[in-house]
């Protein structure tokens, strides 16, 4: 048993390692513009069954209670929490934030369709509004485009966009938001982009404010819905709780160490 008491432990050790890498990550981006936080679930393991609950003696009684001893715990799902970020208020006139459900929808260079919730916008060479990275800008789907004197780019509340031309204030199209079944499905792919899955389901594109869609705040930056005295809290108890499984190992070691001097 001493030996299993090992493998056990072990088990909770490395579910505890993957927490803790959970925790750093959130930690590391409790600045990220959009950036939702992850929460490491587990589940237990298998069982070994001595003995069944209900299981007949030799008086036809039944047992009220079995004897199982589990085998430990793993790591069930990293999940997604969607809760909204604070509002940072920035004044960039290509900024903006998502107050409700939905994400931005963004296209890759390959015409691949990502979604973000960062809002951190801006034009390129062209007069495209795209969202920038380290690596490259995507542009904002559908595509919106400001001639070179444009000035006063603003954005409604549900979504209306215009400009300012030569004195004269021109409307564009209003932005597009996507909404998914099960947004905790969507697969992150870094610089603060998701892409739709099986899991998640479809995108279902609409206009803010209407049908469930979330509003358009201009001029503001979601930020990271990581709260860091939560994660210091997880990350000392998760600490704790791998300390104990070592101890739980330490023991059975001293166990199997007594059991191997009987023979001495």
């Amino acid at each position: 048993m001493s030996i299993q008491t090992l493998y056990t432990a072990a088990t909770g050790m490395e579910s505890l390692q993957t927490k803790l890498d959970v925790i750093a990550n959130n930690l590391a981006n409790v600045n990220t513009t959009g950036f939702k936080k992850g929460r490491a679930n587990f589940e237990d393991l298998f069982y070994r069954n001595y003995k069944y609950p209900g299981t007949q003696d030799s008086q036809t009684n039944f047992t009220a209670i079995g004897t199982s001893v589990g085998l430990g715990s793993r790591v069930q799902s990293v999940q997604t929490s969607q809760q909204q970020g604070a509002f940072q208020q920035t004044n960039g006139q290509y900024d903006m934030a998502i107050e409700g459900p939905g994400y931005f929808q963004v296209q890759d260079p390959n015409g691949q369709t990502l979604y973000t919730r960062a809002g951190n916008f801006s034009i390129n060479a062209t007069g495209d509004l795209v969202l920038g990275s380290a690596s490259m800008g995507r542009k904002l789907f559908p595509n919106v485009t400001l001639p070179p004197e444009a000035t006063n780019f603003s954005i409604s509340a549900d979504g209306q966009m215009s400009y300012v031309l030569n004195g004269t204030q021109t409307q564009l199209d209003t932005l597009q938001i996507a909404t998914f079944p099960n947004p905790e499905g969507l697969l992150k792919l870094g610089d603060n982009l998701y892409s739709l899955t099986d899991a998640s389901g479809q995108a279902n594109p609409g206009q803010p404010g209407l049908n469930g869609v979330g509003q358009i705040r201009g001029g503001y930056l979601e930020a990271s819905n990581v709260e860091p005295v939560q994660e210091l809290i997880d990350l000392i108890t998760t600490q704790r709780s791998f300390e104990l499984n070592s101890q739980a190992i330490q023991a059975g070691d001293q166990i199997l160490q007594l059991i191997s001097n009987l023979r001495r």
